[in-house]
């Protein structure tokens, strides 16, 4: 893995509080010294925090900071720090945001629903977040606790050949230890690995549709998908698509913000005039 890096900060950072936040764009992650904010803490493997005058910083963890007047998730607990740093490039990747600096505030606007998220203002040389809201919930759904698939001490036999076979089902785990091919194994229950919770869900069905059009344009099935890791050479992290349920046929098109909607708006001139198909 990657160092993390923390860019260049000016004196005036020093005597700042532990509860005031700095939008940073060198910080390559959310940063924080202050114990207390966190709201859950998992230990991390040693990964090198690394300041711009090339020193080391040990990272204590990572977890969720939730305040009044902020919400954060994925954030490295480093004890050393001296001040909270806020990373521009993470709050960008999780999720479509736009970050905007003038002269004297900063704000993120959440680009889906057009509405800001954070506001800050400009003390001296650093932008002091006043508010920052990233939505926690849904970071934590695309967030897994590694933490909770390691191996202890602690681990039965059992749970270590069922993670040696790749979470094979208890089931057939009880009739190999039967045929004594892993030698001397005493059965227990594995039920509650978080392996097979994560990978092993399954949704329900969709219930069958019964409704038929019988002509094109009758009905159409639009979706929308993104964003994207990986932008296009056109910048685009998003598409549309629409499905004719008479004649099956799709069309797709490109999107740079998940609310960009002139092509259903198009889409729907083009369809009431027929000239689609």
């Amino acid at each position: 893995m990657s160092a993390s890096s923390i860019g260049q900060l000016p004196h005036s950072s020093s005597g700042m509080s532990h509860s005031e936040w700095v939008l940073d764009s060198s910080a390559s992650h959310h940063m924080s010294p202050d114990f207390s904010s966190f709201t859950s803490v998992s230990p991390l493997s040693s990964i090198p925090v690394i300041t711009a005058d090339g020193t080391p910083m040990p990272l204590a963890g990572v977890g969720f900071v939730v305040t009044p007047h902020l919400s954060l998730s994925n954030v490295y607990l480093i004890p050393q720090l001296k001040l909270n740093l806020a990373s521009i490039g993470q709050i960008c990747d999780s999720g479509d945001y736009l970050v905007m600096f003038s002269g004297s505030f900063c704000c993120v606007q959440d680009l889906q629903s057009q509405k800001l998220i954070g506001t800050g203002c400009r003390e001296n040389e650093l932008y002091i977040l006043d508010e920052l809201k990233v939505p926690v919930a849904a970071a934590a759904a695309t967030t897994v606790d590694l933490s909770s698939f390691r191996l202890s001490l602690s681990s039965s036999s059992f749970y270590l050949w069922h993670s040696r076979l790749g979470h094979v089902s208890s089931s057939r785990l009880r009739f190999l230890a039967s045929t004594g091919a892993l030698g001397n194994l005493k059965t227990c229950d594995i039920s509650d690995c978080s392996g097979c919770k994560l990978a092993k869900f399954s949704t329900l069905p969709f219930n069958r549709s019964i409704s038929v059009s019988s002509s094109p344009f009758d009905l159409i099935h639009s979706d929308v998908w993104g964003p994207s890791p990986v932008a296009t050479k056109g910048g685009s992290r998003y598409y549309v698509s629409f499905i004719d349920d008479h004649t099956r046929y799709c069309w797709v098109y490109l999107m740079k913000h998940r609310s960009d909607l002139r092509y259903m708006q198009l889409f729907e001139l083009l369809s009431k005039l027929n000239i689609l198909l």
